[in-house]
């Protein structure tokens, strides 16, 4: 009985130490870029998922290459399409804005930036709310990039 028991609970921690593998979380289309840069949108370890830091970026003027101005209603389309891309990375990981658990943004200019983030923010995160931490930074990569959205979520696998 103790040798079944022994061989049984040795075979459950098998399980478990499979199941809490990494796994890199590529969605389709993303591949070139990941081969390139060397990097995972998102890396899927047990029930917790980490996604990369995904840029928002101005638009550049097609005549000169240079970023065009930010303006409230520019900042919005740039940090929508931020928070789409995250979007799909998470649904790629078998996740969702709900099990979001802690973001860390890095902002090129905090004071133009904010108010619009936190309206287009609170337009896929409800509550409750997620930990967040703010950070006013020099510049991003690439120079066109006006902030990185950086996102935990804690999606237990094999739920319902």
């Amino acid at each position: 009985m103790k040798t079944t028991l022994a061989l049984l609970f040795g075979l459950s921690l098998i399980g478990t130490a499979v199941a809490q593998e990494k796994q890199a979380i590529v969605p389709e289309g993303m591949e070139t870029t990941v081969e390139y840069y060397s990097y995972s949108p998102a890396v899927r370890a047990g029930d917790m998922v980490y996604l990369a830091g995904v840029v928002a970026g101005l638009p550049t003027d097609p005549e000169t290459g240079e970023m065009i101005e930010a303006t409230p209603e520019n900042l919005d389309a740039a940090f929508d399409r931020a928070f789409i891309h995250i979007g799909e990375i998470l649904t790629a990981a078998g996740a969702d804005w709900d099990d979001v658990v802690d973001m860390t943004t890095y902002h090129t200019d905090m004071p133009i930036q904010i108010d619009t983030f936190l309206q287009v923010k609170n337009r896929y995160m409800k509550p409750p709310h997620t930990a967040w931490t703010a950070i006013d930074i020099d510049r991003l990569y690439p120079d066109t990039g006006i902030t990185e959205i950086k996102i935990t979520a804690y999606a237990p696998l094999g739920r319902e």
